[in-house]
This record gives structure tokens, sequence and C-alpha cells, in this order.
């Protein structure tokens, strides 16, 4: 598969006024993905942002470019990239756009696609899009130019969908629950659905202002959370990123609970109800202790590349429904065709309720192995992967390790990051371990 300029595992991405992050170039990519995505004759494209102050002046010129391509934008304003897969289906529109850069930065903006089945577009497709990028910006006659309309109650029926994944013999009823939209584009919209099945919700992160998305706050930063948890005794806490495609969530007890271990608890109440079709998915990065656990079931599971594209495609490969990132992003095709961090949440909490059981017990048979990951930021172009100085401080990991654990380094696919993970049965060993290695990285950065 020959290399993408602009497109990464989730879409363009950037720092906003850096190429490719600028109004002209967006302007060019809404150009170039009308004339590629107009196929199936409606040329509506619907378009949702989440509360990035940038994501106005990106949205105007994704408008722009489209309708010199003849096609026409459908806002809907701030709402989660979920819910714009959803909604591109259910308006059979001929595509979906997301502005975000979901758990980035507030100065940080991207875009995303989904297909017209509210997928995340194919490579080759995405290729098409480049290669017409490369072409002078024509635009269509007057008479044939796209136009701009807001989508009615876009949050309405999103709410409604997300509540039609719950049990309806089942109520949220007597659960006190905090929630961290992260003050992104699930602000207006989780709060509501837990409500109106029967939760007592204790917002958190639900002020944007266009600057303090993922601000400390958040799915990558639950401190707030867990405080909020216990000061509300509340039953169990909930985090969402920016964009609302990732969940972490934290029980009664203050203790965090990741993708991992989410994806356990969703595995194991499939199975128990005999709903788990095959097996289930995680990545290179799954702890190790979600691998034991699901085996103890008779589950089976298989690795994929980081990414969630990529666990949607192994799903489909083994054609199985369960899949997650242990980052939050949880994947149920039985559900939806994406990563939604609501409704992986109410798959959870439909089990709490289900067995009368808190969170932190439907996590006890699952033990996590010692896990570190520590993230070294690029500072040049060149590929520290490659240096013999990383190559011989991954080699000595790996002796050390001795087969009692793993080791990962990787590029980020959204961030100019070096990801390096080490996994084994000493957290002191692993930790030492992981910090040779980012030292080796960072001075080859």
């Amino acid at each position: 598969m020959s290399k993408r300029k602009y497109f990464g595992t989730d879409g363009i991405r950037g720092k906003v006024g850096n190429a490719p992050i600028t109004p002209d170039f967006v302007l060019k990519l809404g150009w170039a993905a009308g004339k590629v995505l107009a196929r199936h004759g409606s040329r509506q494209i619907i378009i949702g942002k989440d509360t990035r102050i940038s994501g106005y002046m990106l949205a105007s010129a994704l408008e722009a470019g489209l309708a010199a391509a003849g096609s026409s934008s459908a806002f809907t304003g701030p709402m989660p990239t979920p819910a714009i897969a959803y909604l591109t289906r259910a308006f059979r529109a001929e595509a979906g756009i997301v502005i975000s850069a979901s758990h980035n930065p507030f100065d940080e903006n991207g875009i995303k696609f989904f297909s017209i089945d509210g997928t995340k577009l194919h490579d080759e497709v995405e290729k098409e899009i480049e290669a017409a990028l490369a072409k002078p910006l024509t635009c269509v006659a007057s008479s044939k130019l796209g136009k701009a309309s807001r989508l009615i109650d876009a949050a309405g029926r999103y709410i409604e969908f997300c509540k039609g994944t719950f049990p309806s013999d089942l109520s949220l009823q007597g659960l006190k629950i905090v929630i961290d939209c992260a003050n992104g584009a699930t602000y207006h919209i989780a709060p509501t659905v837990l409500r109106e099945l029967g939760a007592l919700v204790v917002p958190l992160g639900c002020q944007p202002n266009g600057i303090n998305i993922n601000q400390q706050c958040g799915s990558t930063d639950v401190r707030l959370l867990q405080r909020r948890v216990l000061a509300e005794k509340a039953d169990l806490g909930i985090a969402y990123d920016g964009d609302g495609d990732r969940i972490i969530m934290v029980d009664h007890l203050g203790r965090k609970v990741d993708g991992d271990q989410i994806l356990y608890v969703i595995a194991r109440e499939k199975l128990r109800q005999g709903k788990l079709s095959g097996g289930v998915v995680g990545t290179l990065m799954s702890n190790m202790g979600l691998e034991l656990a699901l085996k103890q079931l008779g589950v089976p599971f298989e690795r994929a590349r980081v990414g969630d594209r990529y666990v949607i495609e192994k799903m489909k490969e083994k054609n199985w429904r369960v899949g997650a990132e242990n980052s939050g992003h949880v994947i149920l095709l039985d559900k939806t065709t994406t990563g939604d961090g609501i409704i992986a949440g109410l798959q959870v909490l439909s089990a709490m309720v289900g067995n009368k059981m808190h969170l932190h017990h439907l996590c006890s048979d699952m033990h996590l192995l010692p896990q570190v990951l520590v993230n070294v930021r690029l500072a040049g172009l060149q590929d520290p992967l490659k240096s013999a100085a990383v190559k011989k401080a991954s080699a000595e990991a790996e002796h050390h390790l001795a087969g009692h654990g793993r080791l990962l380094l990787r590029k980020s696919g959204t961030e100019p990051l070096i990801r390096v993970m080490v996994e084994g049965d000493d957290a002191r060993k692993i930790s030492r371990l992981a910090q040779n290695i980012a030292d080796a990285v960072k001075a080859e950065s």
C-alpha cells in the first residue's frame, strides 16, 4: 500500500494555522472530497464538529469547497464523531465529515470522513481525494453550486438512537453517575441520555468555551473525575474524549477502568446472555491480562494494529462484533458502525444493572499486568526507531524481560509522538526499561 501524503490513521490532523490545517487547504479538501464522493446522487454531505474554536473557520472553508464542487452541506453544530456516522446512514447522505482532533489539545484540529454507510473511508477513496487535491480547483456552473443548511434536531435523533441500545426492560434509576464530557462534543448529549434513562447525573467538563476541550479533563486525564466520584459518593464515573468516540470509566472506589476492562465486561456479559458471536479483537497495546481473562472464559482473542480502523478491519475479517483499544475506543458492530463512547458506556451500565453489581466487581476477574507507556515527542523529521542506539536499548529490554513481558515501540498515527510500551510482571523493572528506551529515542529525535 503506497503511503498517503495527508491522511493518517484517523483522517487529517495538525496544528491550526500550519499546513495542512489551514483555511485554504481545507477549502481545497472540501472541493476534492466533493468531486470524489459525489457518486450516489444525493450530493449532500453532513458536517459536524467538536467544540474547538477553530471549528467555525474550518467548517466555513469546507462548505465553500464542497459548494464549488456542487455538493451541499448540512451542518449539525457540535456533535460527537459517532453521531455523524449514525446521521450519515440515517439520512442516506453522500458522506459525513467531522471537524475534530479527538483527544488532542484545542490548538490542533482535523478532518475525518465517513462513507454513506457510516464507516470510515477506505484507503483507496482517501488516495483518490489526495489525487484530486493535486489538480487545479474549478467551480461548477452557478446553477449547480451546492447549498448550506442546518440539520434540524440532529442532537435529538442521536439521543434517541443511543437510548435505543439500552435494554428497554432496565432503568438507571437509583444510580448516581459523574460524567466528564471533556468540554467537548458530548456536553449536551451524554447528560441527557443518562438522565432520560433514569440516572442522577453530576456533570463535569460540560461548559466548553472553545479552548478548554480536553484540558486536564476527559478520558485522557481522569484525576478530576476520580476525586469527584469519591466526593459525591457516586456509583461510578464516565469520561469521554473531545469528540466522544472514546470512553474511560471510574468505579465507586475511584479506580480507573480502561478500554481493556470495559471490553472484558461487555464481552463477558454478551457471553452470559448467549449473544457473543465468535471472539474479541484488541490491539498490540491491549494488556495481556485481558487476553488471559478472556482465555479463562473460552473466548477467542485476536490483536490488530493500533488504531480503531484496524480493529474494525480485523473484526470484519473474523466476522466478530466486539473489539476495542485500551485507550477507550470500543467498537460494537451489533450496535453501530464505529467506536462510540456513549453507546459503550450504556452496555457496561446495563451489565451493572442487570447483574446488580458495582463496576468494580464486574472487573474483578480480570487482572491487569503492570504496563508502562511513555510518549516521546518528535522534535525533527528523522525516524529514531531506525537508529542503532534505540535498537540496542530495545534489545537489552527484551533480554531483561526474558519472555515474561512485552515491548512495543510505534509511531502515533495522530500525533508527532513515539510511543514506548513495556509490559511485565515487575512494575519497577518495566518502568526502568521503558525510560531507558525513551531516553534513547529522545537522544535520536
